[in-house]
Formats: structure tokens, C-alpha cells, sequence
């Protein structure tokens, strides 16, 4: 080495590791020290942090370029650029021709070196002299005429060859490279890390569901590090009493098979050579029993590959379980595939192909012949089998369809009580479904025939769909891809998909919780509501699970989910006014948690229609102190009140609670709801004194009858704290808001809207207790959450975009106060009108902070028109009244109209708001 050793990190794409391998040794080699991923980095290692330590230890970055080197989907883009950023020293090596265009323009006028095209000895010399820099000739150069020297033999098994130096092995029978393998470079990098794991023979299966690209995987890895080896054998290993046969078509091609030999000792012969020899790869592709090759696998220093639908070869060597393409890759293949399709339109179809490969090639064949996007989406859902039966994708042996019906036959012939299961979960959502609840429904499902004393059941069931190729199985649930379901459904006789479906309500309303209210149920409501949505045209007709359908929407709505739950509700709705009727309690029970959720997505005008609708419904059918009339009473008031009709909405908060407390009791959960209901809209009316009576009131009934964190009782904690504040005791608010905000946080996670309320009104007892700062990061936190989960425009984010700008205001950064509070005020005239009370409160913060600015003239107008609207809306006694009328006289006396000022002088208070949490129920 004629230069000084360097600190080399090698930057390169994940299809050209064997390149990066091949650097790393010789310039190690060479005595530089060199860093590569694949080889220092541990699993589980921070990726990021890992690369930005080696980028700032490096004294040198050798970069492999090549086209995959410049997609700008991999983090070598933030490789390379951060080396220009930093002015280290870039050597940057070519491992594959490139145009002019497919280098970036800061990139282009570096100096680069070519190692594609040369032998292995000039592509070494070609290294060092990138990195060490050029000597100058050591010997008088040859003849230009000359030929160049044979290059010499590869001195040992461990040490990477040259890439592409010598072409593909001199025994190779492996099929055409597919040119359109995109992705699964994990999955990829992962093989190689085992394959070069050490042990003197190295076996790996890739194993996993039918059409999940494991032969693909198999073919792209064989032919990226072809040189690696000196034999390369494919074989077609489904029929594992063939195996003798191409074993003995290698050892031919070997060169050691004796004449007249037969299969079964020429086998042996090769087994025998293989043990002795270096540099080999074995691929048994799509091999099914791992017993019928106890004696048929190589052993030896060389590497075997297996590919298998049965999940049991993990038991018997190391294997990786392919699943489904991340959404990422889905959608790069489809864009590679199909040039011109739109990214979100690639998305949506790879969703509706479940991200499986070969479904992916077979829609990007049918598409690329002339058909649109969406009408495959169409034909897919209303003619799935018959479009996966159509056409056979390049680089696989047969389309889906196929794949599928081969494999559900042998299940049958094999296994038909076992083919059972998989036709009923056919019938099923394509999420995972938690085998327990096969064990709870165990007896009642009629289309399974299960042995009463079969004590293994479904365990050996599902181990017999895992090694068809038909299920993911883990030891908690199973999974059947929703493509392999809509082939097994149109496979199934009319009779026999009538009896699934009945099993499957059976089944789905056997497993429901009977609350939806207790993040307890929350993980089997979850999964339950997914099925339910999955079939739910199908499920809707069947009487037997309405109730769970209504309890599921419920579910949605308290967990915050109120897009999907709206969409369920309105789908239901839909379905149930025409084939119920719009008076029958099912409907009607769809249509109070369509209120909810219209609700919960701020949608308050809206809601109130939809609540109003069912609320004289309900009446007039079931009589005004029918429980479920009450609960859409209740609804109404809540609406009314969230819409600044507040007097109405305490009305009707009294008459409900004194319905409530007649007929249901002092204690029952739905009498306290009313009783927090009423006391929320005390407060807003500036009753602070009473309502701090119930809440303490409602509140102790809540934690003896529900628990210290049940939400309900959490929504009482977090109200008598507000009201607390009120009445000016902030220190005991605190203490209390920070418990309630402690306990949502660890029942029902950081961004559920009754965490985040909690957050807005701790934020705002900080800032009463002059804790500015600490005010402010937890209000910023908040709105950012807000914005993320409920959007820049739900009522709940502009209060907190509101509160935040207050405390700016109180920090004396008035101008950005300024430009937060005029765009809230605008957002909410436009969302909720000119005269809500939430839009009053941001026109008189507006108002203030002109006025702090200086401003006020402009302050006078806005202040003055905010003043006529709230007495005019609120009453001339309501605290947000007299806000803006001691806001007005403040901006009067600054003018210097102080006689003006003191006719209108009242004692006010801060304009920020807290959120107490109104039930619904």
C-alpha cells in the first residue's frame, strides 16, 4: 500500500452487495480499515444512527454507483449527499455502465473509476488506486498490442469474487433472470448473512404462501451472486422421488457420474464430491415434505436453497417466512411495471390485491395489454377468481387461480375436515383472526366436523392450512390472504356458502364483548370490527349479529375512530332504512352512533339533523321514557350545546336526568352521564358553584360503581378539574388534571381525543399558575396531534390552535399570536358560523392581541362587533360577554375615551377554553 491507511465506509444499494462485499475484502486487504454494513452492523442496531457514526468516522467513502445506487427511495441518497455536505472524501467506483443523465448533476464533474468490464486483477489495481491514489507505472508498460493475462485462480472459498467478472459459473442451469424483481432487499440481505454464516453447510428455506414470491426471491439471489460460486444447480423439487434423477443430470454435467451407474448411486456419487468441494449452490425450488429429503440434502462447504408453501422445513433447518410486499414495494413494482400509473392509484390497487407478488405481476400483464387501472379494481371485486385465472405472469409457473385450486385439492384429498376451515374462513375478513375464537365457538359451528375429543383441535387443522401454503399461522392467530378467500368463495356451492355465512354470524356474535365502552375489549373489538366491516353487506343481513354491528359502532366511536366509525354507521343506515325500515330499533339504534361519529368528526349541524331524526322517532314509537329515546335525548342536548344553544341544551340535560334518575336509578352509568351532561352545561353558563357540586357528585358515584380508570369516570375526573379552575383554585386543578392525563394516556393511548383534552386543559391550568413555557410545549404538542388525528379544521383542533395562541400572547410574542388566532377566527366562521361561541371567543382574542399590538382601532371595530353578537347570542351575563365587553372598555381607555369605557366595565375573565368531555349515550 503506497498511501496511508484510511477509515473507509462503503456506501452502495442493496443489489450491489456482492460488489460491496468484493471492495470491503480487498481494501482490507490493503490495510485500510474498512466499515460495511453487512458485516459490523448488529441486528436491531439503529440503521440511521449507525450510518451518520460511520459517515462521521471516515476519513474516505467509497461509493458504489450504479442505477440503483441513484433511486431515490434509498438511503444512499442521504449517504452520498451527507459526504458532499460534509466535504469528506468521496471515491466514487462504477460497478455498471451509466449514462450521462443517470448520475446527479453535483455528481457529475467528480472523477470516477470503472471496476465493471475489467478482469479481477485490474479491477483490484483499479481500487487501490482510487483509494490510495495513483503511483505511476512500476515496470515499463506493456505492448499496447498485447492480450492480457488470463486472470489468475481464486485462492480461497472465503474470499468474495469479483462481480460479473467471469460470467455465470461454468455449471449453471438456472432459469431467466426476471427483469422486474423489485424490493425484498431485506429479505435478500438476510439470505446472504446466513448463506455466508460459516458452518461448513449452509441450508436455508424460504417459505410462505402461494404466489408470495419465494421462487422469485430464490431466481433474483442465484443470479445477483452467480459469480460467487462455481456451480449453480436449479431444480424443480415438487416431486421429491425426481430428486435422484436431477442429481444425477448434475453429476453428468460434473463430470464424476460412472456409466451405466444408476440414479440412486450416482446420487451418492454427488453427495460424496459435493462434500469436498467449494463454491456450490444447490436450489430445491418449491419442495414440499421436508421428510421425503432427509437423505437427499447437500452437505459439504457449499449452499442450499429451498423454497416451500410448508411452513415445516422450519422445523428442520433455518428458514425465513416470506410474507405479502411492504406497501412501498407494492407500489414501486407497479410503477416500474406500469409507467404511467398515478402513485395513490397504485396504492389502492395494491391494497386491493393485498400487496401479494404474483397478483401484483398478473395485474400489471393485464393492464400493460390494454385495460384501465380501475377497471381491474372493478372486475376484482366482482370477478376475482376468474380474473386470477387469467393469463400467466411472467417468472411464475402459473397464475393465482391455479395456484390456489392445487393446493385446496390436496388439502381436500389429504385433509377434508381440515379443507372445512378454510372454506368458513374464506367467509371471514382477510385480517388475522385469533384462533381462540375457534375454541369458543368449538361445538356450534356447523359446517366444521370436529371430534369432541380431539383436545388438538384447531391447532392440527391450521398446521395442515400452514403447510398447504393456504395460511399464515402463528401461535395466536391464523390469516388467509383476501385473494386466496374470494377463489376459495367462488369455488363453494350455493348451499355450502349459505351455511358458512351462518356460521360466521354465529361466530362474530358469539366472540363480542358485551361492552364496547372499557379499553379492556378494546383488542377484540378491533379485531372483530374488522371482520365485520370486511363482509358487512353480507353480515348486515343477518339479524343475529345487528346487535353487534350497533355495539362495533359504539366501539369505533369511543375509541376515536370516528372516520371509519361514520362510514360503517352510514353504510348500515343505508342498508337497514331500506331492508328494515326507517322506524325499526336497529336502524334506529345505527342512527344514534351515526350522530356520534358525525359528531366526533366535528360536524355539528350535521349531526344534530341526524340525532333530531331519531330522538322523534324513538318518542313516537317507544314512548318518552324509553331508555334508547333517552339516549338520543341526550344526544340532542349534547348538540345543541355544542352548537352554542346552550340554555336549550341544559333544558334538556334537566329533563333527562330526572327521566334517567326515575327509571333507571341514582347510579345507573347512563343516569350519571346525563348528571355529567348537565353539570358541563351549568358551567358553560357560568354556574360554576353547582356544577362543581355535581361533578363531585357524579364523580364519586363513578369510581364506586366503574373503577378508578374506566373513561367514564376519567371524563368526570377531568370535568370537576375544570371547574375547579374556574373558581380559581388552580394548584388542586393541576394536581388533577395531571392524574386524569397520566391515567388516559396509559388506558386509551396518547392520541385519543379524551387524552388530548386532557393535555389542552392542563396546558391551560400551567398557564394560570404562570408556567408559560412548559404551557406552551404541551399546548404545541397537542395541536400538532389534533392536526394529525382530526385535521387543521375539526372544532377540537382550532380550540387548541386558540389556546396556544393565548399563550403566546402571554409570552409577548403578540405578532405570531396575531396571524394563529386571525387564521383560527377564520377557520371557524367558515366551519361553525359568525355567532358560535367558539368563534366569539377567537374574535375577541383577536380583538386583544390587535390591542396589545397597539392597534386599536381595528381592536375597537372587531371587540365592539364581537360584544353586539355575544350579548345578542349569550345574554348580557354570560361570562364570555362580559369578556369582551372588559376587553372593549380596555381598547376605549388606550383610546382615550375612558367615560366610554367605565359604562361598559365588567369584571371578565381569560378567553381560553377548556374542553370538559360531554357523553353520549
Amino acid at each position: 500500500m503506497s498511501g496511508a491507511a484510511e477509515s473507509v465506509f462503503v456506501s452502495y444499494a442493496g443489489a450491489d452487495r456482492a460488489w460491496a462485499e468484493w471492495v470491503a475484502w480487498h481494501l482490507r486487504e490493503a490495510g485500510h480499515r474498512v466499515e460495511l454494513d453487512v458485516w459490523d452492523w448488529r441486528t436491531g442496531d439503529n440503521f440511521v444512527e449507525r450510518m451518520d457514526q460511520a459517515l462521521e468516522r471516515a476519513t474516505a467513502v467509497v461509493a458504489l454507483f450504479s442505477n440503483n445506487y441513484f433511486d431515490s427511495a434509498r438511503w444512499t441518497r442521504e449517504e452520498w449527499t451527507s459526504v458532499v455536505g460534509r466535504r469528506r472524501r468521496l471515491v466514487p467506483l462504477t460497478v455498471e455502465p451509466l449514462h450521462v443523465g443517470d448520475v446527479p448533476d453535483i455528481l457529475a464533474a467528480v472523477i470516477r473509476r470503472d471496476l465493471h468490464g475489467l478482469d479481477e486483477q485490474d479491477a483490484i489495481t483499479a481500487l487501490r488506486e482510487a483509494v490510495d491514489g495513483p503511483t505511476g507505472p512500476l515496470a515499463p508498460p506493456p505492448f499496447p498490442g498485447m492480450a492480457k493475462a488470463a486472470a489468475g485462480k481464486d485462492a480461497g472459498g472465503g474470499r468474495p469474487r469479483l462481480p460479473g467478472g467471469a460470467g455465470v459459473p461454468g455449471v449453471w442451469n438456472v432459469p431467466r433472470r426476471n427483469p422486474h424483481f423489485t424490493g425484498r432487499e431485506t429479505a435478500m440481505t438476510r439470505v446472504r448473512e446466513e448463506l455466508l454464516g460459516g458452518r461448513q453447510t449452509v441450508v436455508q428455506a424460504l417459505h410462505g404462501l402461494g404466489g408470495i414470491g419465494k421462487t422469485q426471491l430464490a431466481l433474483e439471489y442465484a443470479h445477483r451472486f452467480a459469480s460467487q460460486y462455481d456451480t449453480v444447480w436449479w431444480i424443480d423439487a415438487e416431486q421429491a422421488d425426481q430428486i435422484p434423477a436431477h442429481y444425477t443430470e448434475l453429476a453428468a454435467r460434473l463430470g464424476i457420474a460412472a456409466p451405466g451407474a444408476g440414479t440412486d448411486h450416482t446420487t451418492r456419487t454427488l453427495l460424496d464430491h459435493l462434500r469436498t468441494r467449494e463454491r456450490w449452490l444447490i436450489v430445491l425450488d418449491n419442495a414440499d415434505d421436508p421428510d421425503d429429503f432427509e437423505n437427499l440434502l447437500p452437505a459439504g462447504p457449499g449452499h442450499v436453497l429451498i423454497t416451500s408453501r410448508n411452513s415445516g422445513w422450519k422445523d428442520l433447518v433455518p428458514s425465513h417466512g416470506l410474507d405479502v410486499f411492504s406497501r412501498s414495494d407494492s407500489v414501486a413494482y407497479l410503477a416500474t411495471r406500469i409507467p404511467d400509473i398515478p402513485a395513490q392509484q397504485a396504492d389502492t390497487l395494491a391494497a386491493d390485491l393485498g400487496d401479494l407478488p404474483l397478483a401484483l405481476a398478473q395485474a400489471a400483464g393485464v393492464i400493460t395489454t390494454g385495460m384501465t387501472p380501475d377497471r381491474y379494481r372493478q372486475l376484482l371485486t366482482d370477478k376475482t377468481a376468474q380474473l386470477m385465472a387469467n393469463g400467466g405472469p411472467p417468472g411464475y409457473p402459473a397464475h393465482l387461480a391455479a395456484t390456489v385450486d392445487i393446493a385446496t385439492t390436496r388439502l381436500t384429498e389429504n385433509h377434508p375436515r381440515d379443507a372445512e376451515l378454510l372454506r368458513l374462513a374464506a367467509f371471514l375478513g382477510p385480517d388475522p383472526v385469533p384462533t381462540a375464537w375457534l375454541e369458543t365457538t368449538r361445538g356450534r359451528l356447523a359446517t366444521l366436523t370436529v371430534d369432541p375429543d380431539d383436545f388438538m383441535w384447531p391447532q392440527t387443522a391450521l398446521q395442515h392450512l400452514s403447510r398447504s401454503g393456504l395460511a399464515r399461522v402463528d401461535h395466536e392467530t391464523f390469516q388467509i390472504h383476501r385473494l386466496t378467500q374470494a377463489i376459495v368463495r367462488d369455488h363453494t356451492s350455493e348451499s355450502d356458502t349459505t351455511a358458512a355465512e351462518n356460521d360466521v354470524t354465529t361466530l362474530l356474535a358469539a366472540i363480542a364483548p358485551c361492552d364496547a365502552v372499557d379499553p379492556v375489549h378494546w383488542p377484540t373489538w378491533a379485531a372483530l370490527t374488522s371482520h365485520l366491516i370486511a363482509r358487512l353487506h353480507t353480515s348486515a343481513q343477518h339479524p343475529l349479529v345487528h346487535q353487534t354491528l350497533i355495539q362495533a359502532a359504539h366501539y369505533l366511536c369511543e375509541s376515536g375512530q370516528a372516520r371509519v366509525g361514520r362510514d360503517l354507521t352510514a353504510t348500515l343506515h343505508s342498508l337497514w332504512v331500506t331492508t328494515l325500515g326507517e322506524d325499526h330499533p336497529h336502524t334506529l339504534g345505527i342512527a344514534q352512533y351515526l350522530g356520534h361519529a358525525t359528531i366526533n368528526l366535528g360536524e355539528y349541524e350535521a349531526a344534530r339533523r341526524i340525532i333530531e331524526d331519531a330522538f322523534e322517532r324513538r318518542r313516537r314509537t317507544l314512548g318518552e321514557d324509553h331508555r334508547d329515546t333517552l339516549k338520543s335525548a341526550n344526544d340532542l342536548s349534547i348538540a345543541l350545546d355544542l352548537l352554542g344553544e346552550y340554555e336549550e341544551g341544559r333544558r334538556m340535560d334537566e329533563d333527562t336526568l330526572e327521566r334517567r334518575r326515575r327509571t333507571l336509578g341514582q347510579d345507573h352509568p347512563e343516569t350519571l352521564i346525563s348528571a355529567n351532561n348537565l353539570a358541563g352545561a351549568l358551567g358553560r353558563l357560568g354556574n360554576h358553584e353547582e356544577a362543581r357540586r355535581l361533578h363531585e357528585d357524579t364523580l364519586e358515584r363513578r369510581r364506586r360503581t366503574l373503577g378508578q380508570d374506566h373513561p367514564e369516570t376519567l371524563t368526570s375526573a377531568n370535568n370537576l378539574a375544570g371547574i375547579l379552575g374556574r373558581l380559581g383554585n388552580h394548584e388542586e386543578a393541576r394536581r388533577r388534571h395531571e392524574d386524569t392525563l397520566e391515567r388516559r394516556r396509559r388506558t386509551l393511548g396518547q392520541d385519543h381525543p379524551d387524552t388530548l383534552a386532557s393535555a389542552n386543559n392542563l396546558a391551560g391550568t400551567l398557564n394560570d399558575l404562570g408556567e408559560h413555557e412548559e404551557a406552551r410545549r404541551l399546548h404545541e404538542d397537542t395541536l400538532e396531534r389534533h392536526r394529525r388525528t382530526l385535521g387543521q379544521d375539526h372544532p377540537e383542533t382550532l380550540t387548541s390552535a386558540n389556546n396556544l395562541a393565548g399563550i403566546l400572547n402571554d409570552l409577548g410574542e403578540h405578532e405570531e399570536a396575531r396571524r394563529l388566532h386571525e387564521d383560527t377566527l377564520e377557520r371557524r366562521r367558515r366551519t361553525l358560523g359568525q355567532d358560535h361561541p367558539d368563534t366569539l371567543t377567537s374574535a375577541n382574542n383577536v380583538g386583544k392581541t390587535l390591542a396589545e399590538l397597539r392597534r386599536f382601532t381595528a381592536a375597537e371595530q372587531l371587540l365592539r362587533d364581537t360584544h353586539a353578537r355575544s350579548r345578542r347570542t349569550l345574554g348580557d351575563q354570560h361570562p364570555r360577554t362580559l369578556t369582551s365587553a372588559d376587553n372593549l372598555a380596555w381598547v376605549l381607555t388606550a383610546l382615550g375615551r375612558p367615560f366610554e369605557a367605565q359604562k361598559l366595565r365588567a369584571s371578565g375573565g381569560k378567553a381560553g377554553q377548556r374542553r370538559k368531555r360531554r357523553k353520549r349515550r
